[in-house]
């Protein structure tokens, strides 16, 4: 039977070929993360199972796919896999959630005390504003209201953190029960409750067609405490025009992104990414060395056990 990791990219793949050459499988990784989708679906043809990042997987793909069993993509997001088509196809779908937990709660948190600080451009301070702050709107956190949208894993590891930072903390997540906010120290409100009266908002859902443009012009209107705006989600979550307009309409304090509607980004991105109240990372919130090696240990085995034909917790489509 034949594995195949699709988008390659990282440093080394030793613990994929051990595990899958043990159990019998012959191991085939694609020697590039970019490339045609047309091109990935010829090299992967005659697989069995598929490692993916980034490739659509969608109903064209799959039909040339007459052997395929199970996928797995490397992360926990996975709108790029239309599991409808898998589970049509029957092709066992499965993502690593959970492995990144404290990686990107700790990142967006970075964020959210760099941009309060105003540490946007700290080499021009200090060469042109040494000891007077870059901006006068700078701000301490113990009597403001931070909000969350997405109480998942990584949003309540990112409340449980932050929530000692704060007067108050409140999130939104229609799909969590009061009792489950309030074993955080976090009261449930609705959406717009976050947008009219948090003082800082961080984004931890996940990309669906509810969340696409969650945050556009009409939801940055309802902004009447001026925000910081973190999002270590998905860049699909924020509509970047209306993001930009806001931030130049002094509707919002700043930015901090570590995600990005076209990735890698283009140069129509480069207003936004250097705006002078931006700070912005390149898609990294996932990545500390323990986060790393447990994503790719854990995908390898999820591949695994869906292809023996075992129970996995983290399958999309049991």
């Amino acid at each position: 039977m034949n594995i195949v990791i699709l988008d390659s990219g990282y440093s080394s793949y030793h613990f994929e070929k051990s595990l899958f050459e043990k159990n019998g499988f012959t191991l085939k990784i694609h020697p590039s993360y970019k490339g045609e989708k047309s091109e990935k679906m010829l090299f992967a043809r005659e697989a069995d199972g598929i490692l993916v990042r980034h490739t659509p997987i969608d109903e064209d793909f799959l039909s040339e796919m007459k052997n395929l069993k199970a996928l797995v993509r490397y992360g926990v997001g996975y709108d790029n896999v239309d599991v409808d088509a898998c589970t049509r196809h029957g092709v066992k779908v499965a993502n690593v959630q959970g492995y990144a937990n404290h990686a990107v709660s700790e990142h967006a948190l970075a964020l959210l005390l760099a941009c309060s600080r105003g540490m946007w451009d700290t080499r021009s301070q200090i060469a042109n504003r040494f000891v007077a702050p870059p901006v006068k709107d700078i701000f301490e956190l113990h009597d403001k209201t931070l909000g969350i949208i997405g109480l998942g894993r990584i949003g309540s590891t990112f409340g449980k953190k932050a929530v000692p930072l704060f007067r108050e903390t409140i999130a939104s997540d229609p799909y969590k029960p009061p009792n489950y906010f309030d074993s955080f120290g976090i009261k449930k409100v609705s959406l717009d409750k976050v947008l009219k009266e948090s003082d800082i908002i961080s984004i931890h859902c996940n990309l669906t067609s509810e969340t696409t443009h969650l945050l556009n012009k009409d939801t940055f209107s309802k902004m009447k405490k001026k925000p910081v705006i973190i999002n270590t989600a998905r860049g699909e979550v924020v509509d970047e025009k209306a993001l930009l307009k806001a931030l130049e309409a002094g509707q919002i304090h700043s930015a901090g992104l570590d995600v990005y509607e076209n990735e890698p980004v283009t140069k129509a991105q480069e207003t936004l990414i250097h705006h002078p109240r931006t700070i912005c990372t390149g898609h990294y919130a996932w990545y500390s060395d323990y986060a790393a090696e447990e994503l790719q240990k854990r995908a390898a085995r999820n591949l695994l056990h869906l292809l023996k034909g075992e129970n996995v917790e983290d399958c999309l489509n049991p």
